[in-house]
């Protein structure tokens, strides 16, 4: 396989190593592993272990830019004869989309963090398959992007249990206590929560060192100066030690006794959390989201309230005064990573997510009217079953026509449509946006009308087969010409499906029995 990932920057955060760890695992296994960022630090690991990597600014909001990194990407998947983009982030995964679509390539996405509801946004969504690393994602992807459960895989990330070897409290000589936080500088992870906490902190323990990891030059300036700021008011400077991204995460948190993650808002995960726990090194986190399913109060880690400094800072005392705590908090957190988080099974998961994507065509069918035409399709839909047999195949019908096509066992779904009502004006719209986050890789128009072909457009199907009829038929790419004389129905049907590669249309009919016995 021929994997691309997409990432804004190759900087230190969770998202940059998953995309580095796959990278490694795609590579070590015979496969092709390319990467599109904007560059950073972590571009210098790709080289050695046998990925390719191209500089193209894909997490640029400006639209020329983006432009430009459209046309970038799709010469990039085409030279390096791509089977599969992986969009990791908002931006980039809407350049993928665009570029995926436009090559023909399958497209996935992994939604990283519980997003603001927001149109760039529903791009993680729009993936053949989209990855969460726990329910809680999954849960939130569904109610705030309309994601179906069917379309995610739960694939928790890994940690590599090799790089983040256990080192126990008690193996910690140094007389200095070390509490620090591994993350992006930005305002949602709670920098400043935790530098007042740790004012709180320094009241009680004179020997302390605050270690500050991360990029300060992606950040934006006017946060590195309110935290430059608090630093100077709290009276901190002399025991604050910022350390660049750049450093081995694994030999800082060797030198650490204490991990902080601040999180203010929804964490989707929290990696450098499972990192910590791998480490042997206790964790104090805010009760957010994700973290709640890794950490087990006072079992494998301590949990605070968000944007409660004086909450952090009596956890972290509760490690400094018991030893016995840290032991085993340490143990239990090692345990439970060994158990949940090992690499490899994040990384078979992510390979079956790849496999998936690959094996599966989705396919739609439009049929939205009328009664008698939608039973006389039946044949058409029986033969894209045995042409497709492994296809999700859905069909687009009226609402009003719908129970037609209940118990047909030749379909997936029926996808109901109301141009009278619900889906005309602006919810037209509505209704390509549903579509298109379905990511079909084909469709079929046995509607054959201006509605129909519209709707294929804008859903960016990349296959949209059809009659060229002079009905906003321009909008069909894979289409045939209308029959010289009148043909029956099913007919009129084959002849497009024979266009698509489903030849064997059978010319009988049939209604299928509902649950209570009726027909």
């Amino acid at each position: 396989m021929n994997i691309l990932q997409l990432v804004p920057k190759l900087n230190v955060g969770g998202v940059e190593k998953g995309t580095i760890e796959v990278a490694r695992f795609l590579t070590s296994n015979g496969h092709k592993a390319v990467i599109v960022s904007g560059g950073g630090v972590m571009e210098k690991d790709l080289a050695a272990m046998g990925a390719r990597h191209y500089t193209i600014p894909v997490g640029s909001k400006n639209p020329f830019v983006m432009i430009y990194a459209f046309c970038k990407l799709k010469d990039v998947i085409k030279k390096e004869d791509i089977d599969i983009v992986h969009a990791r982030s908002r931006i980039p995964a809407l350049t993928g989309y665009f570029a995926a679509r436009y090559t023909k390539r399958a497209f996935i996405t992994t939604a990283h963090g519980q997003y603001k509801k927001h149109f760039i946004s529903r791009v993680m969504g729009w993936g053949k398959v989209v990855i969460v690393a726990n329910e809680t994602m999954a849960r939130y992807m569904n109610e705030n992007f309309d994601v179906q459960f069917e379309r995610m895989m739960i694939i928790p990330r890994g940690v590599d249990l090799n790089r983040f070897s256990y080192v126990s409290p008690s193996a910690k000589k140094s007389e200095t206590f070390r509490v620090g936080m591994i993350c992006r500088f930005t305002p949602l992870k709670g920098h400043l929560d935790f530098l007042k906490a740790m004012s709180y902190v320094f009241r009680k323990i004179k020997d302390l060192e605050i270690i500050l990891m991360g990029d300060k030059l992606s950040a934006k300036p006017e946060y590195m100066r309110k935290i430059e700021f608090t630093i100077k008011k709290l009276s901190l400077d002399d025991i604050v030690k910022f350390v660049a991204s750049s450093e081995s995460v694994p030999e800082i948190m060797k030198n650490m006794d204490v991990l902080v993650s601040a999180n203010r808002e929804q964490e989707a995960f929290g990696r450098t959390i499972i990192e910590a726990q791998a480490s042997g090194l206790p964790v104090v986190a805010t009760r957010v989201g994700g973290v709640l399913e890794n950490v087990t109060d006072e079992m494998s880690g301590l949990l605070c309230h968000p944007s409660d400094p004086e909450d952090m800072a009596e956890k972290i005392l509760m490690y400094a005064h018991d030893r016995q705590l840290m032991e085993k908090v340490a143990q239990n957190g090692r345990k439970m990573v060994e158990e949940r988080y090992a690499i490899d099974k994040g990384m078979t998961g992510t390979m079956e997510a790849y496999q998936r994507v690959l094996r599966e065509k989705n396919i739609l069918i439009f049929k939205m009217s009328s009664l008698g035409d939608i039973i006389l399709s039946v044949p058409s839909l029986r033969a894209v079953r045995k042409r497709f047999p492994s296809a999700k195949i859905k069909v687009l019908v009226d609402v009003k026509f719908r129970e037609v096509l209940d118990n047909c066992p030749y379909i997936d779904e029926v996808i109901t449509c109301d141009f009278e009502n619900r889906d005309k004006g602006s919810g037209f719209l509505k209704l390509a946006e549903r579509l298109r986050s379905e990511n079909f890789d084909m469709s079929i128009d046995l509607q054959n009308n201006r509605k129909s072909h519209l709707l294929a457009f804008l859903s960016f199907i990349p296959d949209r087969y059809g009659y060229d009829n002079g009905k906003l038929s321009f909008l069909i790419n894979r289409k045939i010409n209308m029959p010289k004389k009148p043909v029956l129905p099913v007919e009129h049907q084959s002849l497009v499906l024979g266009l698509a590669g489903a030849t064997r249309v059978e010319n009988y009919l049939e209604l299928w029995q509902k649950k209570d016995g009726e027909l």
